[in-house]
């Protein structure tokens, strides 16, 4: 069974991202800094009949993202595809934030991913197959100053994605995100849409991989 690993399962964008994965046949493993807080999402997903298991991370703490992907193996094998969805945000300005929240931010919003795509693509660069799922923003686009840490981590996720699409993609590897345009509520149409974009850049054959898309389009 391939395996679905979801770095912040949300009940908005990460629970439907590993809802429609799970509806394909992987094995979700969801987490979260409580995995008892995920008890709910695991019970609904496996009354569905899918296999789920549930998972401790920090996002601000980088080792922990690499124990988590190590533990993720080691239990269940190659990771065949990875969402990251953690992100830190405060609605603050240049003036308002102060610096010991700001590089926190930072760290979950840029450290974090990218941690966790040089742990996880190691084995799926050496298999020449494999998928990384980022949840980008169009803040990241169009930088918002109320919420400047948050636009900063998703320029970043940007950077990240485009910066190794080419280099993966020769390498069997499709690095690619959804620039996400709308607000997002547990268990609603975004979310499930969102979900949808996801999967369909998960499945899109290699000759036509795209980096990105919007949603809504």
């Amino acid at each position: 069974m391939k395996t679905f690993l979801s770095i912040g399962s949300g009940p908005g964008i990460g629970t439907a991202t590993a809802e429609r994965f799970a509806r394909e046949g992987y094995r979700v493993v969801l987490t979260s800094r409580d995995p008892a807080k995920l008890a709910g999402r695991v019970a609904q997903l496996e009354s569905n009949g899918y296999t789920v298991a549930a998972k401790a991370v920090d996002a601000g703490d980088l080792a922990s993202i690499s124990t988590l992907i190590k533990e993720t193996e080691a239990e269940f094998g190659a990771i065949n595809v990875l969402h990251f969805n953690s992100a830190s945000m405060h609605s603050a300005t240049i003036e308002t934030q102060p610096a010991d929240t700001f590089v926190p931010d930072l760290t979950v919003n840029i450290g974090a991913p990218l941690v966790a795509i040089q742990d996880v693509s190691r084995g799926m660069l050496q298999r020449g197959e494999g998928t990384i799922l980022l949840t980008g923003g169009m803040f990241g686009v169009t930088p918002h100053p109320d919420y400047l840490s948050l636009s900063i981590g998703k320029a970043g996720i940007r950077s990240l994605t485009h910066g190794l699409f080419d280099s993966f993609k020769d390498r069997g590897v499709h690095v690619a995100m959804v620039n996400v345009a709308t607000l997002v509520a547990p268990d609603s149409p975004e979310a499930h849409g969102i979900a949808e974009a996801f999967w369909n850049l998960h499945a899109e054959p290699q000759a036509t991989w795209s980096a990105d898309v919007t949603y809504p389009a």
